[in-house]
């Protein structure tokens, strides 16, 4: 089971990858507005223990932080310094943090940052080519010593190839879930992961999207499908 971390939640949408958000969708169930960012009760449970001693986020896992908002959001620049320093002080676990602003990348960075943390993956997110040409050229300059690319929700074709030999890590795609989701076509998917082959870097195919196109059908995937059907293509590249 994943452990994931939420040290506040509520976001802002920024482009058009954020039209159909889950967390929103998700707020809204509940009559919650996600646009209102607040901190939540699990602020500090990266350095939370049990009776026993052990961290309630287990040594030598992989944390995915900040799932329900985006890290470097302007509502948290406030708070951004002590989750720095949580994860510096939790060297014994990984951080998997994924962001839409990496122009404030730099934005109450630790100190003791330099070319990263070893324990902190972060990934960078772009829906489309306009999104890859904003981000990605920021993405490669910064100071980061783990990174990947997010292309979710894919939706349309990507041009990666003056990227990946920047450092990138692994590629992840996957289509939009949700009842409005917006289709994902298999020729994009595969052609992103021609281009990571070519580079020799990571690809994974994370999960299909509700409406899902291949040879020139449209597919209708329930949500509980969609990551078993991505895996059924057996088209990761894992390295």
């Amino acid at each position: 089971m994943a452990l994931i971390w939420n040290p506040w939640h509520g976001c802002r949408k920024i482009s058009t990858g954020c039209r159909h958000c889950y967390v929103y969708r998700s707020d809204a169930k509940y009559g919650r507005d996600a646009s209102v960012v607040r901190k939540t009760g699990n602020f500090s449970l990266a350095l939370r223990k049990k009776r026993d001693g052990e961290y309630k986020l287990a040594s030598g896992e992989r944390i995915y932080t900040c799932f329900t908002s985006d890290f470097f959001l302007e509502e948290a620049d406030a708070w951004r310094s002590d989750i720095w320093e949580m994860i510096r002080l939790r060297s014994d676990a990984s951080f998997f943090i994924i962001t839409k602003r990496i122009h404030r990348f730099a934005v109450g960075l630790p100190e003791g940052w330099g070319e990263g943390y070893d324990n902190v993956t972060l990934c960078c997110t772009c829906e489309n080519q306009d999104r890859a040409d904003y981000r990605l050229p920021l993405f490669v300059e910064a100071p980061i010593r783990h990174r990947c690319i997010v292309c979710e929700p894919l939706l349309g074709p990507l041009d990666l190839v003056p990227f990946l030999s920047s450092g990138i890590e692994k590629v992840i795609v996957g289509g939009e879930s949700g009842e409005e989701a917006r289709p994902c076509y298999f020729d994009w998917i595969l052609d992103i992961r021609r281009q990571c082959a070519e580079a020799g870097v990571a690809f994974y195919f994370k999960q299909t999207g509700a409406r899902f196109v291949k040879d020139g059908r449209l597919y209708r995937i329930a949500r509980r499908l969609q990551h078993s059907q991505a895996a059924k293509a057996g088209i990761n590249i894992i390295l």
